[in-house]
C-alpha cells in the first residue's frame, strides 16, 4: 500500500469514526431529552431549605389571601415556585408535628405524641420535651448519611440540654435555636444553644408568662418597658441562616430553618411595628398568659414580615452564589394559628375559610400554607392540589438525594413538585392528638370508592357519658367541615373507624392511649 492510499484509508475511518461519534452522541441527546422530569431530578442532589414557621395560620400569607399582612417575599416564592393547596402538618401543636416531619411518621406511630414538657420557664429549669429516642431515623440522619451536610436553625423542641434527644445526635452537623419550645415562648432570651453549649444573648432574663401590674395604664407605653429587651433571637437566628449557606462547597447542604415566630408571646423590635401603625389596636394585657403587649394585631403582624425578609435574604443569598437553581426550598409551618398571647385571628382570618385553630384537628388546625420553589424544576406560578403531610417530606427528600428512606408511612410527593406522571396518592392522612381540653381526638382523610374525599374527626371526653363524638365532613363540597354528615352516612363512619383503629400502635405512654 502506498503512502498516500494509507493516509486516505486512515482518513476515510477517522471520518467514520466521527460520524458514529456524532450520532450516538445525537442518540444519547435525544435518550436524555426524553427522560421524564422525575428522571432528572431523582439522585440530583440539591440543596434543600426547610423553612418551618410556628404558627402560622392558612390564611396569614399573601400566596393563600391574606389581606392585612404584607408578604412579598412570599409572594415572589408564589411567582416563581407552586402553591401546595392541600398539604397538612404533622399535628396540631408543636413537638409532635415536628416528630412526624423528621421521622416519617404520623401521630399514630410516633414515639412523641403531644407536648411531653420536662421542667419549667426559668432557665433553671430548662429541660426541654421528651427525647427522641437514640437511633431514631430521621431525614437528618438519612441526608447525612447520604453525604449531606446538615444544620437546624431555630426551634427543635425534640429533647432538652444534655439530653439523647439534642439535634447533633439526631443528624445535625450544626444546630443553633432552642432546644426547649417553652425557653421559645420569648423571642428575647438570655440565650439560645450552639451545638451542646449555651449562645448567650445581650437579654436580662424575662418570664414569658406575666400580666400587666394592677393600675398600669394598659395604653401608657411606659408600662411596657419592664417588658423591652434589645438582642432579638429571630436576628440572629437569620444571620445564622446566611451564614450556613455561605459555607459552600463540593457538598450539597440541608438546612432546617424552624422559625419560633409568630408563636406567642407576641414580640417584635419597635421599629418593626411601624409598618402597621394604622391598625386599631386594643392593649393586650396578659392575665399571666404569655407577655402583655399596646400593640397586638402590628406585632403578630411585624413577626411574620420578620419571616417574609428573611425568606427573601435567603433567596437573594442563594443567587448571589449561583447556587439558586440548585436549591429547593420548602416553606410551611408547624400547626393552625392560635388566639393565645393576644394574637387577634379574626381581624387577619388566619385560618382562612377552614374550621379551627392550633389545637384542633379540624381543618384550620392542620391545613398548611406550603410554597415550593426550585428554578428550572418546579414550574413558576403553579399549583398543586395533591394531598400530602410532614411525614412525605422524608421519602421525597430520599428520591433528591438518591437514597432509600427508612421504612416510615410517607409517599414522595416529587412528581407533584415537577408536575409528573406517577405520583403516589394516599388512601388516608390520620392524626391523634392527646392534649385537647378535656380529652384527645382522632382525625382521618380518606377517599371512598369513589376516589371522593371525606374528613372524620372522633372527639372523646372523658368527663362525659358520652365518651366520643363521630363527626363526618364532605371536603369537596364543604372544605370548612360546617355539616355534619355522620348520621346519614353509617357506613363511611363504620369505613373511617377502621382506619382510625388501624392506623397507631399502642403508645408506651397511658395517657396517649385511647382506653
Amino acid at each position: 500500500m502506498s503512502t498516500e492510499t494509507f493516509h486516505k484509508a486512515t482518513t476515510t475511518q477517522q471520518m467514520a469514526v466521527l460520524i458514529l461519534l456524532c450520532f450516538c452522541l445525537i442518540q444519547y441527546t435525544q435518550m436524555t431529552s426524553a427522560r421524564s422530569p422525575i428522571d432528572n431530578a431523582v439522585g440530583s442532589r440539591p440543596n434543600v431549605i426547610y423553612i418551618l414557621a410556628d404558627d402560622l395560620g392558612i390564611g396569614d400569607i399573601e400566596p393563600f389571601g391574606q389581606q392585612r399582612i404584607k408578604t412579598p417575599n412570599l409572594n415572589r416564592m408564589m411567582r416563581e415556585g407552586m402553591v401546595l393547596t392541600q398539604h397538612y402538618a404533622g399535628n396540631t401543636v408543636c413537638a409532635p408535628s415536628r416528630a412526624a416531619l423528621m421521622t416519617g411518621l404520623h401521630s399514630g406511630h410516633t414515639q412523641i405524641r403531644g407536648n411531653f414538657e420536662l421542667g419549667g420557664f426559668t432557665d433553671e429549669e430548662e429541660f426541654g420535651q421528651m427525647p427522641l429516642n437514640p437511633g431514631t431515623a430521621t431525614v437528618a440522619t438519612m441526608l447525612q448519611d447520604a453525604g449531606y451536610r446538615t444544620g437546624l436553625i431555630g426551634k427543635w423542641g425534640l429533647g432538652g440540654p444534655n439530653s439523647y434527644g439534642v439535634p447533633n445526635k439526631h443528624g445535625f452537623d450544626y444546630f443553633l435555636g432552642y432546644l426547649d419550645q417553652k425557653q421559645a415562648h420569648n423571642h428575647f432570651p438570655t440565650h439560645l444553644w450552639e451545638n451542646e453549649e449555651r449562645y448567650p444573648l445581650d437579654n436580662a432574663f424575662l418570664h414569658p408568662h406575666q400580666s400587666l401590674p394592677a393600675g398600669a395604664d394598659p395604653y401608657d407605653l411606659a408600662s411596657y418597658e419592664p417588658y423591652q429587651r434589645r438582642d432579638y433571637a429571630q436576628t440572629r437566628l437569620n444571620n445564622a441562616a446566611l451564614e450556613f449557606i455561605e459555607t459552600t462547597d463540593e457538598q450539597p447542604f440541608f438546612l432546617f430553618l424552624a422559625y419560633a415566630s409568630p408563636h406567642a408571646a407576641l414580640q417584635v423590635p419597635d421599629e418593626d411595628l411601624v409598618s402597621y401603625s394604622t391598625f386599631d389596636e386594643t392593649p393586650y394585657t396578659a392575665k399571666q398568659n404569655y407577655l402583655p403587649h399596646p400593640k397586638p394585631r402590628a406585632a403578630r403582624a411585624a413577626m411574620i414580615s420578620n419571616i417574609d425578609s428573611s425568606v427573601g435574604a435567603i433567596i437573594d443569598r442563594l443567587e448571589k452564589l449561583g447556587i439558586s437553581d440548585n436549591t429547593l426550598i420548602i416553606f410551611s409551618s408547624d400547626n393552625g394559628p392560635t388566639p393565645e398571647g393576644g394574637g387577634d385571628m379574626e381581624f387577619f382570618d388566619s385560618n382562612s375559610i377552614y374550621r379551627g385553630y392550633k389545637r384542633d384537628l379540624y381543618e384550620g388546625g392542620i391545613r398548611m400554607p406550603t410554597l415550593a420553589r426550585w428554578p428550572g424544576r418546579i414550574q413558576p406560578g403553579s399549583r398543586s392540589d395533591h394531598v400530602s403531610a410532614f411525614w412525605d417530606l422524608m421519602p421525597t427528600l430520599a428520591d433528591l438525594a438518591g437514597t432509600v428512606s427508612p421504612n416510615n408511612d410517607g409517599l414522595s410527593f416529587l412528581p407533584a413538585l415537577l408536575q409528573a406522571e406517577g405520583q403516589e396518592q394516599h388512601q388516608s392522612l390520620y392524626w391523634e392528638f392527646h392534649n385537647t381540653r378535656g380529652g384527645h381526638a382522632q382525625a382521618v382523610r380518606f377517599l371512598d370508592y369513589s376516589s371522593k374525599s371525606w374528613k372524620a374527626v372522633r372527639l372523646y371526653n372523658e368527663n362525659s357519658d358520652t365518651k366520643a363524638v363521630f363527626e363526618l365532613y364532605d371536603l369537596d363540597n364543604d372544605p370548612g367541615e360546617s355539616m355534619d354528615l355522620a348520621a346519614e352516612n353509617a357506613k363511611l363512619v363504620e369505613w373511617a373507624t377502621k382506619i382510625m383503629d388501624s392506623s397507631r400502635s399502642r403508645s408506651f405512654i397511658d395517657a396517649w392511649n385511647f382506653d
